[in-house]
């Protein structure tokens, strides 16, 4: 049976531990469950990253889509951050290892900045509760010194939309996530 927890850092983000189950012929992992997520809605979509060690995915948040991740294989550390306004946990950054040894799901609720380091090269296995809309793929700065995220890398690889991304401080209005507003 798998250990579900919301985290102790961030309102609504949930924490997956999933029972593993191996013998002589391998391992079988139970990665995603609907009901494990009161907040979740219907995951539509899988998506699979492949990184190379180094790699930045910068942080990026969506006023309507929620995320579920896992990494199938290697390391990553992920940043989380609330940018929602009048949440709880407003403002606070959340900083997570997953992958290799440290086999947790995470499930990121809208309005939850979110990106990764590759420690390794990894996979990282994705579901969305939304189809992409470009409309709703929005960033902030991965190295915003408001955030105060640790990467873990010396030398990022970065993407230019991740190098132009603004600071928290500049983000438009209209453009932050409100806490408890579900669409």
């Amino acid at each position: 049976m798998a250990k579900i927890s919301i985290s102790d850092e961030i309102a609504d983000v949930v924490v997956v531990e999933p029972a593993i189950h191996a013998d002589a012929r391998g391992r079988f992992i139970e990665s995603y469950r609907r009901s494990w997520f009161p907040l979740g809605r219907e995951m539509v979509q899988s998506n699979r990253s492949d990184r190379e060690a180094g790699a930045v995915v910068g942080l990026h948040y969506h006023l309507h889509q929620a995320d579920y991740w896992f990494v199938t294989k290697g390391r990553a550390q992920v940043i989380l951050h609330d940018l929602r306004v009048g949440s709880p946990t407003e403002g606070v950054t959340q900083m997570i290892e997953i992958g290799d040894e440290n086999e947790r799901g995470l499930f990121i609720p809208p309005g939850i900045a979110h990106g990764f380091s590759s420690l390794t090269q990894l996979t990282l296995t994705y579901l969305v509760d939304g189809y992409y809309n470009p409309n709703d793929e929005l960033g902030v700065a991965w190295d915003d010194p408001e955030i105060k995220a640790d990467w873990r890398i010396s030398d990022p690889v970065l993407s230019g939309r991740d190098r132009e991304n603004p600071t928290r401080a500049a983000i438009a209005e209209h453009l932050r996530p409100r806490y408890g507003l579900r669409t």
